[in-house]
């Protein structure tokens, strides 16, 4: 897989994103409604990767800044969003590989923890996540109340 920084408005990024809050309509009845700003996903507040195989794009997730002013959050963090693989390219190590960039990216940007949001509908996010060395963390966001939900952290 190649993977490449694009804007979170790229039309490849916009057709994953698509392809993702369709799934959560399947697995919790509605899309994500976190707000979201392409604009916090720009160097050097944020960062927007799709990957690319066989000339496909197959693979998306991007993170964002966010600081202890803001509740759950430590001064130094980066909030991974919209990680998202094709049904047809899972169980390929696509997604180890695109979160492992994201921390890569987070940390050279000089992001010191990177946390995320998903929910117990997405076991095989949760494996991949504790798999990776995530741990959970105080709830944050817009599903901070929903038992659904999950949050979790991973110091870079």
């Amino acid at each position: 897989m190649r993977i490449e920084t694009v804007g979170y408005d790229h039309p490849d990024s916009k057709k994953l994103i698509d392809a993702l809050q369709l799934e959560y309509v399947v697995r919790y009845g509605e899309e994500d409604v976190t707000v979201v700003d392409p604009v916090e996903f720009q160097p050097p507040n944020g960062l927007f990767l799709v990957g690319y195989r066989d000339g496909l794009a197959v693979a998306s997730g991007g993170w964002r800044i966010h600081d202890g002013k803001e509740s759950g959050f430590r001064d130094g963090d980066a909030e991974i969003k919209r990680m998202y693989i094709v049904p047809e390219a899972r169980g390929n190590g696509l997604a180890r590989r695109l979160l492992a960039e994201l921390e890569t990216t987070a940390s050279l940007a000089g992001r010191k923890r990177l946390v995320l949001e998903t929910g117990t509908r997405q076991p095989e996010a949760i494996s991949l996540y504790t798999s990776s060395g995530y741990t959970e963390m105080e709830k944050f966001g817009v599903y901070r109340d929903d038992p659904l939900s999950r949050c979790f952290a991973k110091d870079l």
